[in-house]
């Protein structure tokens, strides 16, 4: 009877333990979509993917949806979403390490507060962007141009919020005002009411007294469209 008792024990046991979701489909999974993911990241790309829980209780699936949560880093340490897409219709968080070896942007030299950065200001140096901060500049162009923040010392690894957009258009500056409509184009003159960058809106106090907003541009131009 106890030989007996056994057998029925292993014989529930074994279905028990099938009913598992094992851990290669849902590692391909994550891989064929981290593949297309990183497609368009620079540099060399290596991809280590946590395993499921040995003790999980996961019904096992045929098909997978693969996501990343909502503010989940693009590289690093990070955690990607499993959905099932069958009826067992469970959904798990995958930790992964997306590594990114590539060149990133160094102060060449000393670089002072409020000085335009130049390409003789910077050089590059390899390294794993997921051990250094996510707003790392990998462009030579996203410095080149800008202005310094704050004081860079050499060798400093430049991120974004260290240099900022060149002021085109300064409180107070006299500018030339561009109206634009279909069939005329008007210029006029008059003080600019606030700072901005290329891009930016500006106010124009017009020598009427009307203010008028538009487009701020380079040498002084403020574009206003109708």
């Amino acid at each position: 009877m106890r030989f007996l008792a056994l057998l029925l024990l292993i014989n529930l046991a074994i279905p028990l333990a099938q009913a598992q979701q094992t851990y290669a489909p849902v590692k391909k999974a994550v891989e064929d979509w981290l593949q297309i993911q990183n497609r368009g990241l620079p540099g060399q790309v290596s991809i280590e993917i946590s395993p499921l829980d040995s003790g999980n209780q996961l019904t096992p699936c045929r098909a997978f949806d693969v996501s990343r949560p909502p503010g989940a880093r693009t590289w690093g340490r990070t955690n990607v979403m499993v959905r099932c897409l069958d009826e067992a219709n469970w959904r798990v968080y995958i930790p992964v390490h997306i590594r990114v070896k590539a060149p990133y942007l160094i102060a060449a030299r000393p670089i002072a507060q409020g000085q335009v950065v130049v390409e003789d200001d910077l050089t590059n140096q390899i390294g794993d962007l997921s051990e250094l901060p996510a707003n790392i500049l990998t462009e030579p162009e996203r410095a080149i141009g800008k202005v310094a923040s704050s004081s860079i010392p050499a060798g400093r690894p430049l991120r974004a919020d260290m240099v900022k957009a060149q002021m085109v258009i300064r409180q107070g500056q006299t500018v030339r005002a561009l109206s634009r409509g279909p069939g005329f184009a008007v210029a006029n003159e008059g003080r600019a009411l606030n700072n901005a960058v290329e891009g930016q809106l500006v106010q124009v106090r017009l020598g009427s007294g009307q203010v008028v907003s538009g487009i701020a541009k380079a040498s002084g131009i403020v574009e206003i469209s109708y």
